[in-house]
């Protein structure tokens, strides 16, 4: 397989459109053609992960973390991410990232984290604003339902665990073929009046080229009236953190040793504990401070998140525990779940747990 084949499979996981804007995914060093003879999956790409992909004779690292975020002006190999990249480059291994993006997966980071802490029927804590999009179109009667398949097989109609959704009206169109145009039915120069239907289908915006294309692929007319239009609706399938709820419900401290032992946390920092038992838990992996107040709004009795400052403990406000057990720790399972992933979806490749600590932080 090719860098890019194998590139396509991530994102099926996690299209790197999902990503947040100020991220930089996908392939930051190598050429996407390149024949892939084996993959290691870290969690950070520093050169002890290079140097573990030489030892494994893995040419392509699949990392969550992109080892470039911002431009890179010279590479003379005075810092770490220059001499990430010129290692990587002189032993011609490519670095693939997937960030945000599989963060914002369903079945990403915050998936991983609620499966390792027991979390059931886990949903969006923060769902995608305007990731929704609408297509209408105009297609003569007989021609529905075979425009309606090309649709649908380029990824729209999915509603939550639904597919093949769409609404249809039956009416009457107009048109007059000037001169110089081709019509499927009618004369040029005669108005013309055809009996036909209405399709709209709602898709996620990464979807948009695929799906027009189908559309023109198969629509019959000339010219083809449709319009595109963006919802206000959020993207139940795709956002930032998740909750969900505990089998039984549990002490708070007892839940945040629990929580430490799990995630092999060094310490918790967490927000005044409320005497309650825990039963509905929020998380986010990485950095979560912006995500309190939707916890809070949730009615999660506890959050579980990274990088607070001294303030965000504050936001608690008595209503729910806060709880800060390191960056790392909250993300560290994201690699097996990567790997688990690509074992399934292509079982006969050479798929590598990275082996190198790459934790910055350390504790006395």
């Amino acid at each position: 397989m090719t860098v890019n084949e194998i590139a396509k499979t991530l994102e099926e996981l996690a299209p790197l459109a999902h990503a947040e804007d100020f991220d930089n995914v996908g392939l930051l060093v190598g050429d996407p053609k390149m024949k892939v003879d084996g993959i290691l999956v870290t969690l950070d790409t520093l050169e002890n992960v290079v140097d573990e992909a030489i030892e494994k004779k893995c040419n392509l690292i699949v990392s969550f973390h992109p080892i470039i975020f911002k431009g890179l002006k010279r590479l003379t190999g005075s810092n770490y991410v220059e001499r990430v990249v010129l290692k990587a480059i002189a032993n011609n291994i490519a670095i693939y990232s997937m960030h945000t993006a599989l963060d914002n997966s369903k079945m990403g980071v915050n998936a991983k984290i609620c499966e390792v802490l027991g979390i059931q029927d886990p949903e969006i804590l923060i769902p995608r604003a305007k990731s929704i999009k609408k297509l209408t179109t105009y297609v003569p009667r007989a021609d529905a339902e075979k425009i309606k398949l090309a649709l649908f097989e380029a990824g729209a109609g999915d509603i939550g665990k639904y597919s093949h959704c769409s609404y249809s009206l039956e009416g009457t169109g107009s048109f007059k073929a000037e001169n110089g145009a081709n019509p499927t039915v009618g004369t040029v120069g005669e108005v013309h009046f055809e009996k036909e239907t209405q399709i709209n289908v709602i898709f996620s915006f990464e979807k948009e080229k695929s799906i027009l294309r189908a559309l023109f692929e198969s629509h019959p007319y000339e010219e083809i009236a449709y319009e595109v239009i963006t919802l206000e609706n959020t993207n139940q399938d795709m956002g930032m953190g998740m909750i969900g709820t505990l089998s039984t419900p549990i002490e708070e401290k007892e839940f945040l040793k629990s929580v430490k032992q799990r995630m092999n946390a060094s310490v918790v920092r967490h927000s005044e504990l409320l005497g309650n038992k825990v039963s509905k838990v929020a998380v986010l992996g990485g950095s979560g401070a912006f995500a309190i107040g939707a916890a809070k709004r949730s009615g999660a009795d506890i959050y579980i998140t990274a990088d607070l400052k001294y303030h965000d403990f504050y936001q608690a406000e008595k209503q729910l525990v806060v709880a800060d057990i390191g960056h790392f720790e909250t993300e560290q399972f994201t690699k097996d779940l990567l790997v688990d992933y690509l074992t399934k979806k292509i079982p006969n490749f050479a798929v590598s747990l990275s082996e190198s600590i790459t934790n910055p932080i350390k504790y006395l």
